[in-house]
């Protein structure tokens, strides 16, 4: 089967199978996602859902954050670990959007990039979710899958954005990455991949690198909460 063929058989199975997949950092604003991004570097969603709600109630704005004591910031954000350097990120990027864009998060990449601790996968992220501007988040899993997948062979995030962008269409950006963000965390794991109870098996040529017996494969297969506790 041709690639793109293939590559889009496989997004639309994984629609099937994942639904109700989306972003699992609790936002309300642009803004939030930009820093719930941020903070998810090096942790789990889980645990930055626990720290957001005392950070957004105390800075609520990028100009209540830019003028915050970094030491009081430290403390709310702690248990998501780097928080010294998380702290100076959000506070440099809080910064960034009171003096360059009125305090408003831009709607564009290239603005977003140029903000303090903000990526590519960070801005499409925030675009995708935020914005509803489609983009490919590659993060470990997309990493991981596209070349389990055989849409790549790259390893540079960037190369892999754009070799998938041109397997798959531009208006299934976002909602893709959240499936094979969602895949990656509850079967196809780096290790003991869940290849037995897998639905996109068989159009995987890596199908054979976790257990292929069904009952074995089925009890690797993690459930929504144990996924959200999995970086």
């Amino acid at each position: 089967m041709a690639l793109v063929r293939r590559a889009r058989r496989i997004n639309r199975i994984l629609a099937e199978t994942y639904p109700d997949a989306h972003c699992e950092l609790d936002f309300t604003n642009a803004f939030q996602l930009l820093v719930a991004t941020i903070l998810s570097a090096q942790t789990t969603d889980k645990r930055v859902n626990l720290v957001t709600p005392a950070l957004f109630a105390k800075y609520p704005t990028a100009a209540d954050l830019a003028a915050a004591n970094p030491e009081d910031v430290e403390s709310i954000i702690q248990s998501t670990g780097f928080f010294r350097a998380k702290t100076k990120s959000i506070m440099g990027m809080a910064q960034a959007l009171v003096e360059r864009y009125s305090g408003e998060v831009p709607g564009k990449l290239k603005d977003l990039v140029t903000l303090p601790g903000v990526g590519r996968k960070t801005a499409n992220v925030v675009l995708g979710n935020a914005f509803g501007v489609p983009g490919i988040t590659v993060d470990t899993h997309f990493q991981r899958l596209s070349r389990r997948f055989g849409w790549t062979t790259e390893t540079d995030p960037v190369k892999i954005e754009h070799e998938v962008g041109a397997l798959i269409e531009k208006r299934e950006w976002t909602d893709m990455s959240q499936r094979l963000i969602w895949h990656g965390r509850r079967r196809c794991h780096s290790r003991r991949p869940a290849c037995g109870a897998c639905p996109v098996a068989p159009l995987c040529p890596s199908f054979g690198e976790g257990p292929t017996d069904e009952k074995t494969a089925s009890k690797l297969v993690r459930s929504a909460a144990e996924a959200l506790d999995t970086q």
